[in-house]
């Protein structure tokens, strides 16, 4: 069941969305109210599970990381043991950012980021020796529209 959420609730949460590095007074002086009560509610909130781990967010190309892959990936295995074997892959692959099963034709869709076509390569080579996988296709990203963690408030 959601966390019922009032309008400064969702004020406090739009401005950590923005910038959770903000002090508690910044945030406090932004949605017009003191420090006490908007420390009392995000405590409340992450105690509720709706703030969850805070963490900073990196400029991939800076780091080297310029290419994005959307993996599509089709199984013709679905029984357990081999869906628990394909996770465990994804989650100790760290090149995988995102991960989601999807109904329709497709049974898997990743985001995968990495330096170069080479490097997805070599992720595309280790991934089909670790798991079986009936068909993959990759697609380049070829620009970053849009990216965002805020969630619609």
């Amino acid at each position: 069941m959601p966390v019922q959420l009032d309008a400064m609730d969702r004020k406090i949460l739009s401005e950590l969305q923005q910038d959770a590095s903000q002090s508690l007074d910044e945030i406090a002086r932004k949605v017009g109210s003191s420090k006490t009560p908007v420390w009392n509610r995000i405590r409340k909130m992450r105690e509720g599970g709706v703030i969850g781990q805070q963490t900073v967010i990196l400029d991939p190309e800076s780091l080297g990381l310029e290419a994005c892959f959307f993996v599509l990936v089709k199984t013709n295995a679905h029984e357990a043991g081999w869906q628990e074997t394909f996770l465990q892959v994804l989650k100790r692959r760290p090149e995988v950012l995102e991960a989601h099963r999807l109904a329709g034709e497709i049974d898997y869709i990743l985001k995968v980021r990495v330096k170069n076509a080479k490097a997805y390569d070599e992720f595309y080579q280790a991934l089909i020796q670790e798991v079986s996988i009936y068909n993959v296709t990759a697609l380049l990203s070829m620009e970053e529209i849009k990216s965002t963690t805020e969630l619609p408030l």
